[in-house]
């Protein structure tokens, strides 16, 4: 579920593939390089000898050479010139090898990852209260970077313990030094970005769909001086749709709309009537101010919509089934959001706001995402103010802790008078280059993964008490 920081099986197969013939190159590569030192070595200790040679010689006949005597000198020195041409060529040679290890070691395409764990104490889980928190295996990620003959490529694949998911996976190319164009599952432009939040859980945007979401389609990047711009369209969610061929539609990373919530049906229950995102769009305008070099602000504006097509009515919901198969509604979202630097300081701050328009009666609609269905209001507002603050530290390993406070508070919800919040205190903590942690003490009402849902009333308030650990490669 982290940032932090589908190309998955084909990708993953073919690494070893291209990983062979580039370590055996890389391993022959070396040993000539080893061989050439040698003979380069033994060719330095011969002109040394010979140079000594030539001084002592120099000395004993400098009043008695002859011309024989000069001659012999003359054709030694011959001799040694051409030694110092062969040195000079095994020099260029070794040079030029030396670079192709380097590039061997270099391959364009980075591949990296995450090993995650986590430990969980929370207040709103008896058993887990009485064992005194569980610790558990979080993910395993492999990340693929880099670029190929001008073209781009980004993909990321992660393995929970209860389902494997795309992030993302796609491919682009810089039409100019400011404007990229990307293809495949592609990161939608909303609100402060790349996270509207500090926190391992995100902010309650991330549970409606609005903070780092990923959907199939084609995304056009414009970043300025002074001003980004991104233009975006997506034809599915990163399954395919409501038609798609994933076995399981809450496998996913990012929360998406599955389904429509039909009276009489619970907050996590199989929708009534499975929906899927199509035809979407998604803009955003940041206008960036630079006070100082290390003082600066972005402000903006967002906006995105889509079309919701329907599926075939679950059994049991008769009522549904006029609707199968069909254009079922739409959604609209829009927002307006700040992100300020002051040195160690990063103020964020945003306001958005959502509505469904659905032809079906409903008491919301479901989001999909981490192996179980979760319901939202069709309706409601949302806003958002973080504060964190980065100090440089020398303790041991640890190189740095950043501390913040993350706040979230959904309101106006359609059909329910509860709102949702959620505060999160914590601190992240890098060291060694790869490892990091974030140390999270959560307190929220309403909100999913806290003991509470977001189209509910009468929840109670929980806690929870959480650290994600980490090795970054």
């Amino acid at each position: 579920m982290a940032k932090g920081w589908v190309l998955a099986a084909s990708m993953l197969a073919a690494s070893p593939i291209y990983a062979a013939p580039v370590q055996q190159d890389q391993q022959s590569v070396q040993q000539e390089i080893e061989a050439l030192k040698q003979k380069l070595s033994e060719l330095e200790e011969r002109l040394a000898e010979q140079e000594q040679a030539k001084e002592k010689m120099k000395e004993r006949h400098q009043e008695m050479m002859s011309k024989k005597e000069y001659s012999s000198k003359t054709k030694r020195s011959n001799r040694m010139r051409g030694e110092e041409v062969a040195d000079s060529g095994v020099q260029a040679r070794l040079a030029k090898l030396e670079d192709k290890a380097e590039e061997n070691e270099n391959w364009p395409i980075k591949v990296h990852g995450a090993v995650r764990f986590q430990y969980e104490y929370n207040n709103y889980d008896q058993d887990n209260e009485n064992r005194t928190g569980d610790l558990d295996f979080d993910i395993f990620r492999l990340n693929f970077d880099g670029e190929i003959g001008d073209v781009i490529l980004s993909a990321e694949y992660r393995w929970f313990q209860y389902q494997d998911v795309v992030k993302h996976a796609w491919f682009g190319y810089n039409f100019t030094d400011k404007w990229q164009g990307q293809i495949g599952v592609v990161k939608v432009p909303f609100g402060n970005m790349p996270y509207n939040s500090h926190s391992y859980f995100f902010n309650s945007t991330f549970y409606v769909g609005l903070e780092d979401e990923h959907d199939n389609g084609i995304r056009f990047l414009y970043r300025g001086d002074d001003w980004d711009f991104d233009i975006a369209y997506h034809k599915s969610d990163e399954q395919g749709g409501v038609d798609g061929s994933a076995t399981d539609r809450t496998a996913r990373y990012n929360y998406d709309t599955v389904g429509i919530r039909l009276p009489g049906q619970g907050a996590y229950d199989t929708p009534g009537l499975p929906i899927g995102e199509s035809n979407s769009y998604a803009l955003r305008a940041a206008r960036k101010f630079t006070f100082s070099d290390e003082e600066n602000l972005e402000v903006g504006l967002s906006a995105q919509g889509n079309n919701f097509y329907s599926g075939s009515a679950a059994e049991g919901f008769t009522a549904a089934q006029e609707f199968e198969n069909q254009n079922v509604g739409n959604r609209f979202a829009w927002g307006v959001h700040g992100n300020y630097n002051n040195g160690p300081w990063n103020v964020q701050l945003q306001y958005a706001d959502y509505e469904y328009d659905l032809e079906v009666e409903n008491r919301g609609v479901y989001m999909g995402a981490y192996a179980y269905y979760d319901a939202i209001p069709t309706e409601a507002k949302i806003y958002t103010g973080n504060v964190a603050y980065t100090l440089p530290v020398s303790i041991g390993p640890i190189t740095s802790l950043t501390f913040y406070n993350d706040h979230s508070i959904i309101t106006d919800k359609k059909g329910y008078q509860d709102d949702t919040w959620m505060n999160v205190l914590g601190v992240a903590v890098a060291a060694g280059g790869g490892f990091y942690t974030y140390v999270d003490f959560v307190r929220a009402k309403n909100q999913p993964f806290i003991g509470g849902n977001t189209a509910t009333d009468g929840g109670d308030v929980n806690n929870r008490f959480n650290i994600n650990f980490g090795y970054y490669f």
